[in-house]
């Protein structure tokens, strides 16, 4: 049974259908790549995931349990957590309190607690604040705890982001384009990232990306998009060499790899 599975998903705007009618599934513990040209209905369908969008018509399961409907809180609640191609760190507040705000989603203590400042909210704090720095030292990011986020270097918010993302315990981890605005150096370091984060956390992850480096080097399994319909699946080497994706979006050279 997969642990994501989307039947005849379909979202129109208007007269405009951005997906028709895809079909996709990622096994537990699988590293998925979502692929296709700018415009291709990607970042649609996390945003339909995640219950920032209600399918037109289909079906999303997650755990054999359906999605559709559920608000992006509840989905958040049930196991997924996600990146933004645009990095959406709270930029203003510390990077210590930008991981405590995700912990909340599973703090022990309840509202009146919290209100009256009882003995069960302190102890809840106080954990929050442990696991907190605990993550940010795995990210190589404690030392920069007391900082407020939007002034940490580009490579270092992304490696907050997917912290932020990771404090919410996922099963699933949806990568939207991580690699953007990286250098070939950051780009490397960001595949050992992902790799490493799938492995010690035993994360599902699907995600998005146009480094065809990273989407092949990394990869299991790979879908592409073309005007929001799925064009090919396969393991990267079947991608590399797929006539349909070669004229839709990979060209006849990939990074310099001819495919």
């Amino acid at each position: 049974m997969a642990l994501l599975a989307t039947e005849n998903l379909t979202i129109s705007f208007g007269g405009l259908t951005a997906v028709a009618n895809v079909d996709l599934s990622v096994e537990a513990g699988e590293l998925v790549g979502l692929i296709g040209p700018n415009g291709a209905g990607k970042t649609t369908i996390f945003n339909l995931l995640t219950g920032l969008y209600r399918p037109t018509k289909g079906e999303i399961l997650f755990n054999n349990n359906s999605l559709v409907g559920l608000t992006p809180y509840q989905i958040t609640q049930r196991g997924i957590a996600r990146t933004f191609q645009n990095i959406r760190l709270f930029g203003d507040l510390s990077v210590l309190d930008n991981i405590r705000i995700a912990f909340h989603w599973h703090n022990s203590y309840k509202v009146p607690n919290a209100i009256l400042r009882l003995p069960a909210f302190h102890r809840g704090e106080k954990e929050i604040l442990k696991k907190s720095e605990e993550l940010l030292d795995i990210f190589d990011l404690y030392q920069y705890r007391y900082e407020k986020a939007n002034s940490l270097p580009y490579g270092e918010q992304r490696r907050l982001e997917i912290a932020r993302a990771l404090a919410a315990r996922p099963r699933l981890l949806l990568l939207d384009e991580p690699a953007a605005g990286m250098n070939p150096n950051e780009t490397k370091e960001l595949m050992d990232l992902i790799t490493w984060v799938r492995r010690e956390f035993d994360l599902t992850i699907l995600l998005i990306e146009h480094d065809m480096s990273l989407v092949m080097g990394i990869c299991e399994r790979i879908y592409v998009l073309d005007y929001g319909q799925v064009i090919a699946e396969g393991p990267p080497e079947t991608i590399r060499n797929d006539e349909r994706v070669i004229e839709a979006y990979l060209g006849r050279e990939v990074n310099g790899v001819a495919p």
